[in-house]
């Protein structure tokens, strides 16, 4: 398979401006936007090193699309030489239009590979109709992922989550696991043999589907999970859509402040020595020695 990534091909967003040299303005300015967030992402959170040889993981929905545009972007100007490997987990669900990403990642000219695992009958045989897949079907989809990355050499698996992912996954968490924490834009694997990455993670939902619009990703739709009615992340994104309509900008100010701790404000003790703390001695006061 060829392995030398293509120019990417822009085709101005859509816009009820006909001037086309006003789409393609707004089409460049998306995109130099988007590439600044993820290289910033990138560096802040040293996420590539030279020689990595990276796993990308592309579902067929928008934001992995995204990812691997924006990476095969960095890679043409980046300070250091590393791989893409675009990987896909076809579940078979039933219907899944095996044909559809092989025939994109050979235009683009990525290396890539289809890994065919019939997780779909399992997660059917074991979850009850009516009740949420999420949850099993992201823990087999991640084995088999690691596996697949620990055979072939990856160094680095990149998933395609955005800031509104972070953000909705705190809400999950504070709401229904009474936890403070989100998805780290870098992690180390439970059994440290994978280092996962989240390059998407200072770009917006919003931004990732105007550039989906105007590349014309051929997007495959999830008839598993993302079908699925009253899903409880669903809940916590229209939570978030009324917040943004109310007083717009509450969504990026919650991602900082998960940038932004203070312990000593907070109330766990194994991140703070509540128990340890002393009142000083009065500045004014003279200390006699011992």
């Amino acid at each position: 398979m060829p392995t030398n990534p293509l120019p990417l091909k822009i085709k101005p967003v859509a816009s009820t401006d006909q001037d086309p040299r006003k789409q393609k303005y707004n089409t460049d300015k998306l995109l130099k936007r988007l590439r600044r967030q993820l290289g910033q992402a990138v560096m802040d959170f040293g996420m590539i090193e030279a020689g990595d040889r990276i796993m990308v993981c592309l579902s067929g929905g928008k934001d992995s699309y995204a990812m691997l545009d924006l990476l095969l972007s960095l890679k043409r100007s980046a300070p250091v030489d590393f791989e893409l490997v675009a990987v896909n987990l076809d579940q078979k669900q039933p219907g899944f239009p095996a044909e559809v990403l092989p025939t994109y990642l050979e235009s683009l000219g990525v290396a890539w590979h289809v890994i065919e695992k019939d997780t779909y009958a399992v997660v059917k045989r074991l979850i009850p109709e009516g009740k949420t897949t999420c949850s099993l079907c992201s823990r087999l989809r991640r084995g088999t992922l690691y596996e697949f990355a620990r055979d072939h050499g990856m160094t680095k698996i990149a998933l395609g989550h955005h800031l509104d992912d972070i953000v909705e996954t705190f809400f999950l968490n504070l709401f229904h696991g009474a936890t403070l924490k989100a998805m780290p834009p870098k992690l180390k694997s439970d059994d440290g043999r994978h280092i996962v990455i989240r390059p998407l993670a200072y770009c917006r939902e919003k931004d990732l589907a105007r550039l989906a619009q105007s590349r014309a990703y051929p997007i495959i739709p999830c008839d598993l999970c993302g079908s699925q009615p009253n899903l409880q992340r669903q809940q916590v994104k229209r939570m978030l859509a009324a917040w943004e309509r109310e007083q717009p900008g509450r969504t990026l100010n919650t991602f900082r402040a998960l940038g932004n701790i203070a312990p000593s404000q907070l109330c766990d003790r194994r991140l703070f020595d509540f128990a340890g703390l002393r009142q000083d001695a009065d500045p004014g006061q003279e200390v006699s020695a011992p």
